[in-house]
């Protein structure tokens, strides 16, 4: 069996709506380039923010 990474040597990112960094997760292994917030409260929060423009 293969032997399990520690969380420590996972990559990681950081949120864009709330900045804090988050480590990849077993579910995003398909998509890791396209994660950009580290939970559905952030995405939601983001997609409800007021645009500026």
């Amino acid at each position: 069996m293969a032997r399990m990474k520690k969380k420590i040597d996972l990559p990681q990112k950081v949120c864009a709506a709330c900045g804090r960094p988050f480590s990849w997760r077993r579910k995003w292994a398909r998509d890791w380039v396209e994660v950009r917030y580290c939970s559905d409260r952030c995405r939601q929060a983001r997609k409800k923010a007021p645009s500026t423009s």
